[in-house]
């Protein structure tokens, strides 16, 4: 029996926003595709795993973010594309490493075998590791920014948004609470923690990199962890209701494997209206940039009107 379609807004995708991800994908995939070089010796088993994890697939949003505040600061496009490429350096080590058996035990990461059964769970363990700390290196790289307190600044707000007070300390609780009660509360800072404070600095970096007054980067912030929240709900919507095969990873894994979501407890319909509720708070902290951030107003649209 196939599962009912999760409700879903009934406009369709802005064809300007489409054409815009496709665009910023692109860039994305170039840096990282010289970013992350094979080199010659017997690492180079390491960095296949790497570009395995990294290249050619994904939404591209956290790196969709980084170019369009960037492109808010008129920011150099090479010095973006390679923070936004950092960014999903450190995103696709969480991922390679949430799909081991210790931890979501998942064999499919966007439509294809995940790392670890690709490769081995040794490489995998190895090649999220290189991964993590090449994002860094990337940022603290002088091509990254002239100016050093630029570069401090992203590497210390990348450090925050990923560590055990950011997306790793949300791993944590996500494991410790399958099976248990949270309440909505308790659920709502987990995905703050394990999901949105990735989104929101990589919608904040764009201010960084283009030393912005800090009402500009606040307004970012904000936007990012709203847009962040309304993501995650989305997310748990498709692993609910969607299907394997539209979101390229095991539908249904979240409810198996008893995690507490805010569909869990508030059930689709109602998850499905907070959902549109944040992404609504998200693009009204974009009044000050006016037209300039219509794209990341039609992102807020999108997160939550997406099938994968």
């Amino acid at each position: 029996m196939s599962k009912a379609q999760p409700p879903a807004p009934n406009d369709a995708p802005d064809p300007r926003l489409t054409a815009a991800l496709a665009a910023a994908a692109a860039r994305v995939e170039a840096a990282l595709e010289t970013l992350l070089m094979v080199p010659e010796g017997r690492e180079a088993r390491l960095f296949e795993a790497m570009r395995y994890a990294t290249l050619g697939g994904g939404k591209r949003l956290r790196a969709f973010l980084v170019l369009e505040s960037a492109a808010l600061f008129m920011v150099n496009a090479t010095c973006a594309a390679r923070v936004a490429a950092a960014v999903e350096m450190l995103h696709a080590y969480s991922l390679v490493h949430d799909d081991l058996p210790a931890m979501d035990d998942d064999d499919l990461r966007r439509g294809r075998p995940s790392t670890h059964r690709a490769f081995d769970e040794a490489t995998a363990i190895l090649a999220g590791d290189a991964l993590q700390t090449r994002a860094f290196e990337v940022l603290a790289e002088p091509d990254t920014h002239s100016d050093p307190q630029a570069r401090a600044d992203l590497v210390l707000g990348l450090a925050h948004a990923a560590g055990a007070r950011g997306m790793v300390g949300g791993q944590m609780i996500d494991m410790a609470a399958e099976g248990k009660e949270l309440s909505e509360a308790e659920i709502a800072r987990l995905q703050a923690l394990k999901t949105g404070r990735l989104i929101q600095f990589s919608a904040e970096a764009g201010a960084i990199l283009g030393r912005a007054p800090h009402t500009q980067r606040q307004a970012l912030a904000w936007y990012g962890r709203d847009l962040g929240a309304a993501f995650q709900i989305a997310d748990d919507l498709l692993d609910a209701l969607g299907t394997t095969e539209e979101t390229g990873k095991t539908a249904g894994k979240d409810q198996a494997a008893g995690k507490a979501t805010l569909v869990a407890i508030l059930g689709p319909e109602r998850a499905r209206a907070q959902a549109l509720l944040l992404a609504e708070q998200a693009a009204a902290h974009l009044e000050m940039f006016g037209e300039r951030a219509a794209h990341l107003r039609a992102l807020a649209r999108f997160v939550v009107a997406r099938r994968h």
